[in-house]
């Protein structure tokens, strides 16, 4: 597993330098949602506040995103990708899905079917707080 993630987290750094691994996870949890608070992400990612403000404050330096008021609260700020990055965002994941297919291609079917099985089930898990 740490190999898998310093390899996700060098993919991410060839792409855009400001863009680790955290900062693409928190990206696609822009696009997905559409917008957030950074509170929001801190709480999704359970990552302390200070991390997600140190992620926030490179990526709108980047350009990446950037903030708006909230249209029902307009104390409250909401993130937003920016089209930089969006297209950056669009540019790392298919760059990790051609790794993917790369690294997969001369697998067995069945060696890909019980991957995927086994993907499945560790991304299943509720973590320790989902445990009776």
């Amino acid at each position: 597993m740490t190999v898998f993630a310093r390899r996700a987290r060098a993919a991410a750094g060839r792409t855009h330098p400001e863009l680790s691994l955290v900062s693409y996870t928190l990206l696609g949890h822009l696009e997905e949602s559409g917008g957030c608070r950074a509170t929001d992400l801190a709480a999704h990612h359970a990552l302390d506040k200070s991390t997600v403000s140190r992620q926030v404050a490179a990526l709108e330096r980047a350009g990446l995103i950037e903030r708006r008021p909230d249209a029902q609260d307009q104390r409250v700020q909401v993130l937003h990708l920016t089209q930089a990055g969006r297209r950056i965002l669009a540019q790392v994941t298919e760059r990790r899905r051609e790794a993917f297919r790369e690294r997969l291609a001369h697998w067995p079917a069945a060696d890909l079917a019980r991957f995927a099985d086994y993907l499945v089930r560790y991304n299943a898990w509720p973590g320790p707080e989902g445990q009776g």
